[in-house]
């Protein structure tokens, strides 16, 4: 088994200087997102459904399971809860019969479009620290 070597002071440095910077941008985007009437959960999955995988801007419930992290009964009830709102739209997928996409409603866009564009000197600050630390 190999000796690791302990940590530097400078590696703990910037460990915690990662952390907080990731700490921050998350609990600002909360915040912005409350703002604008939306749940932390709410916000990633209309996120996760504008940015889908397939370019389409359309994602199913199994990519925003693995997207998100969550169960696929917790997705169904934010889909669920998102929909009543008027901020998604659940539709048959055409090419899976049986199998469900998720789209935003112009609600959807609206909401979102605002939260990113409040966010985007966050995203600045988050990338510049990345890059410095990487």
């Amino acid at each position: 088994m190999a000796v690791l070597k302990p940590p530097t002071t400078d590696e703990f440095a910037r460990a915690a200087e990662l952390r907080e910077a990731l700490r921050r941008f998350h609990r600002t985007s909360d915040d912005v997102a409350a703002e604008h009437g939306l749940t932390s959960r709410a916000y990633l999955l209309l996120l996760m459904i504008k940015t889908a995988r397939n370019g389409k801007a359309r994602a199913s419930l199994g990519e925003l399971e693995d997207r998100l992290q969550l169960g696929k009964s917790t997705v169904a009830e934010l889909v669920l809860r998102s929909e009543k709102r008027g901020l998604v739209q659940r539709d048959l997928d055409r090419e899976r019969p049986g199998a469900i996409t998720v789209a935003l409603t112009a609600a959807g866009e609206q909401q979102l479009g605002e939260v990113i564009t409040e966010l985007g000197d966050e995203r600045r600050r988050l990338i510049d620290i990345l890059t410095k630390l990487g």
